[in-house]
């Protein structure tokens, strides 16, 4: 069991929710930052006081910014941060594919992970900390006009070249790649698919491996 402390962006559903109680289950605390207040205070309800609310919008890095500083003020410092917050497209493609769309999600997917990243690195270059950044198996291969894997494959290149930047003060960088995953993500369920619980013991995987072991990517694929 631990007493450190983890920052989790997208935390009110599905993977980020699943790490939270996983981490939670092994002692760790955590902070939950959503922009749903309603369902990140029943979260804590269920969870207890290892888990502490923090609404906020991913795409503000003032109120990333904010929202650590908050944790940090409760807890005594932070020990990693997994930048998790995520969303996909309606129309696929490029020729179908909606520009309104894209940049309401290139402010999720790309600058958002870009905002946790920043707020978090002072407060993980004080413990020698750790980032996870959710990329995805769309982030490792082509598909056909996908602006989404387009969004992946940045969270992948930015990740490895993260790992390389936090080396200079003993930090680790994890990327977590997953296939298809059962989440809210999808309008309708896909129970033969990876589980958000899958991805929670992947990042507790990589969040306690012994200091020595760099644990830079996970990908994680469904049997069916």
């Amino acid at each position: 069991m631990t007493d450190k402390t983890l920052f989790i962006t997208g935390a009110s559903s599905g993977i980020g929710a699943a790490t939270a109680r996983a981490a939670v289950a092994r002692g760790w605390t955590v902070g939950l930052f959503a922009r749903s207040k309603d369902k990140l205070d029943a979260l804590v309800d269920e969870l207890g006081d290892k888990a502490i609310a923090l609404p906020g919008d991913v795409t503000d890095l003032e109120s990333q910014r904010a929202a650590m500083a908050d944790f940090v003020s409760r807890t005594g410092g932070m020990d990693a941060a997994f930048a998790n917050a995520g969303t996909g497209l309606s129309a696929a493609g490029t020729d179908a594919g909606d520009p309104g769309e894209w940049e309401a999600m290139i402010r999720v997917n790309v600058l958002g992970v870009l905002w946790t990243a920043k707020a978090a690195m002072e407060h993980l270059k004080a413990r020698k900390g750790h980032l996870l950044l959710t990329g995805s198996a769309a982030g490792r291969r082509h598909i056909a006009g996908s602006v989404y894997g387009a969004s992946k494959w940045f969270v992948h290149g930015y990740g490895g070249n993260l790992a390389d930047e936090m080396k200079a003060f003993g930090g680790r960088c994890t990327i977590l790649a997953p296939g298809m995953v059962d989440t809210p993500f999808f309008d309708e369920p896909k129970p033969d698919k990876l589980q958000p619980d899958d991805i929670a013991d992947a990042a507790l995987f990589a969040l306690e491996a012994e200091p020595r072991c760099a644990v830079n990517e996970i990908f994680l694929m469904p049997t069916g």
